[in-house]
């Protein structure tokens, strides 16, 4: 069952909504009530956006991206707005995923996942490499990646902290200790909020539990693990922060070279939220890639 587009209702193009007046609408599927908002130019093929561990559908550079396409945001099972159960392996949450894009009726989607979102977004390729046009990799890593079986004593150290505003542990997360990327993140922390009536709720205690579970089966080395990933043929986007102390900055390479169709931009100066402190150039470099091959209808 999906609850319809107010401004399809409508049809003015005055009523295309934007990442601050998008309605939270949901659509059920798996036995799961899935969160979601779409907005920005419809017609073209969509890009569907899967969060960082922990994260909602309020990202930061979605209005920039909505400029050419449609961008839908979903909370998946379990989390925030979603209901059911988080599940703990990125397979379950990838098949969650593609449930919820095909109750959604899309016959073919762009695909872009930010940190354990990137994990999901090579599972979805993988399950259903047919519903996946193009895939964007941002500030992730391969199954069995460098230093990915646990969180790294960075990472460690960030999230086992105390903060006088809840939101400065985004600063660390997120940006380098240089005072140019700090700078870059109290811009981001003012965007990221940008959207002040129905945001997404902060998730539930439940859901970092699941998803460590989930981040440690993916990060289990062993031989072959990255056999899976010659197997996703789409042209992929890899990007990522120079200096990325949460998913170490190697495994973006990692994937570039083991992907049959990928390139890589990393940024300088850059932390976990590479995409986050270069803004207008992340969506640049994003719309560029994905509307490449449109005029040939490719």
């Amino acid at each position: 069952m999906i609850h319809t587009r107010p401004e399809m209702l409508h049809g003015h193009p005055e009523m295309i909504h934007t990442h601050q007046t998008a309605p939270t609408q949901f659509v059920e599927a798996n036995g799961i009530r899935f969160a979601y908002r779409r907005f920005g130019k419809s017609g073209g093929v969509p890009l569907v956006l899967n969060q960082h561990f922990t994260g909602t559908m309020d990202p930061a550079v979605t209005n920039g991206l909505a400029k050419d396409r449609e961008v839908i945001l979903f909370n998946n099972a379990g989390v925030s707005s979603s209901s059911g159960e988080v599940p703990t392996s990125i397979e379950e949450m990838a098949a969650n995923a593609i449930a919820f894009i095909r109750a959604l009726e899309l016959s073919k989607i762009d695909v872009l996942g930010f940190s354990i979102g990137g994990f999901v977004a090579q599972e979805i390729a993988g399950q259903a490499s047919g519903l996946v046009r193009k895939l964007i990799l941002v500030v992730t890593g391969p199954r069995g990646g460098e230093g990915m079986a646990s969180l790294t004593p960075e990472a460690q150290q960030i999230f086992g902290a105390t903060y006088e505003e809840p939101d400065h542990l985004w600063l660390a997360v997120h940006f380098t200790k240089s005072e140019t990327s700090q700078a870059a993140g109290r811009d981001f922390l003012k965007r990221f909020r940008l959207r002040k009536e129905n945001r997404d709720p902060e998730v539930n205690e439940k859901v970092a539990p699941a998803q460590l579970e989930a981040l440690g089966k993916w990060g289990i080395q062993f031989d072959g693990a990255y056999d899976y990933l010659k197997s996703i043929r789409q042209p992929t986007l890899v990007v990522n922060g120079g200096k990325d102390v949460i998913i170490d900055s190697v495994n973006s390479f990692i994937l570039q070279q083991q992907l049959p169709n990928a390139q890589l931009i990393l940024y300088p100066d850059a932390n976990h939220g590479s995409q986050y402190q270069y803004p207008e150039l992340f969506v640049r470099h994003v719309s560029m890639f994905l509307s490449a091959d449109e005029r040939r209808g490719v």
